[in-house]
């Protein structure tokens, strides 16, 4: 074989080699950006949609129109102070704000904290709202004449002795999504995934004195009287 042919063939084998070296970066290039894309997607979504750490895991599943109408509805005679425990992305405490509440919302999540208090501020209500980093077992209600709750059935139970313990007698309660397990609603607004049941203080602070005076501790039973 001569020297050009020789030549000819070493150029055409490094033309390949390259050429294929080449693919390989383009490969490694794309595979970066895509998953980088990906964990950058995650890291902004995966706030809003996991659930916080809670005592009893409570996620974050937006309220839909029809239960933020509901809620309004129920109140619609009320005023005063609002509380929406695990308030999520503050729709139902930005809505209320927008009827006269003075609207607070306690949630776990940062990020949300975080989002509902910009959402606030875009709307023009941040001034009647207020947004809270903490764990609803950790917080006392007492403050608050009006409660929402979106909660899970796993929750209720300890939920109604913690209300009936802190609220005052003459605040109303509003569950969706799931009733209180013990509580005789009021009132029924809506159907489906969208009903909501209201409690009055009054009745299911009675109702667990009378149920529980014989079985509470001392301790327990000065929190009452002194709430009723």
């Amino acid at each position: 074989m001569s020297q050009d042919e020789l030549f000819l063939d070493s150029g055409q084998s490094t033309g390949d080699v390259e050429e294929r070296k080449g693919r390989s970066r383009l490969g490694l290039a794309v595979t970066g950006v895509v998953g980088g894309s990906l964990v950058a997607l995650y890291a902004v979504a995966a706030p809003f949609v996991a659930p916080a750490l809670r005592k009893i895991c409570l996620p974050f599943v937006p309220a839909t129109t029809a239960q933020v109408e509901n809620v309004l509805r129920v109140l619609q005679a009320r005023s005063g102070t609002l509380v929406d425990i695990g308030s999520g992305d503050g729709r139902i405490v930005i809505a209320a704000a927008k009827h006269g509440f003075q609207a607070s919302g306690f949630e776990l999540n940062p990020w949300l904290v975080w989002y509902s208090r910009y959402k606030a501020w875009r709307e023009g209500v941040h001034c009647s709202t207020s947004f809270h980093i903490s764990d609803l077992w950790k917080v006392s209600f007492a403050q608050y004449s009006n409660v929402v709750i979106f909660g899970v059935p796993q929750m209720m139970d300890q939920l109604e002795l913690k209300l009936a313990s802190e609220l005052p007698s003459t605040a109303k309660v509003v569950a969706c999504r799931f009733p209180f397990p013990t509580w005789v609603p009021e009132r029924t607004d809506g159907e489906g995934i969208d009903t909501v049941w209201v409690y009055d203080a009054k009745t299911f602070k009675s109702h667990l004195q009378h149920g529980m005076t014989g079985r509470t501790t001392p301790d327990q039973q000065e929190t009452l009287d002194s709430h009723t």
